[in-house]
Parts: C-alpha cells; structure tokens; sequence
C-alpha cells in the first residue's frame, strides 16, 4: 500500500518551499529631493504621498534601500550644478 501526503501536509510543504523563496526583508531609508512631480511618498516628514509639484523638489521624499540616496542618479540643476539626493529636507525646488 503505497502512502500519499494528506492535504494539510502538502500544503505545509508548499508554503515552507516558498518561505524559502521569499525575498530577504532590507532596511529602508527617505531619501528627499529625488522623486518626480507627483511620485513622492510624503512631504516634510508626513505622509502625504503624490503631492510634489516639482521634479526633485527638496522637501519632497521617497523610500529607497538603505545606503542608495546619495548614489541615486539624476540630471544637474538648471545652473550646472549636480543634483543630489539628501537624508534631512532640502530647500531647493521648492514651490
């Protein structure tokens, strides 16, 4: 007689399979000055998520993986000058 995994089994099977799989959880950081008009997730330090009016508006933040925000790449400011991300608000391009 040949035994077959009951239902509860198989899918315990399943789930600690795709446990495994998982992706592995990374720390996050606001990463402020960087996000397109409209594609922030706050302003300020408060949730406020799409309200930017100004590509890289400085008090403007989005979430990026830890250590990612001043490496992120993006064009230089009307006067030449490189842009840059920042971990406190910035008072460029601001409305």
């Amino acid at each position: 007689m040949r035994l077959r995994p009951t239902g509860t089994l198989a899918a315990a099977g399943l789930a600690l399979a795709l446990s495994c799989l998982a992706p592995a959880a990374f720390a996050e950081e606001r990463c402020y000055g960087i996000a397109p008009a409209g594609k922030n997730d706050g302003l300020d330090g408060r949730e406020a998520p799409g309200t930017s009016t100004i590509d890289f508006q400085g008090n403007a933040w989005i979430i990026v993986p830890d250590d990612t925000c001043l490496t992120q790449p993006l064009p230089v400011q009307p006067d030449g000058t490189p842009r840059r991300g920042a971990l406190e608000p910035l008072d460029r391009d601001r409305p």
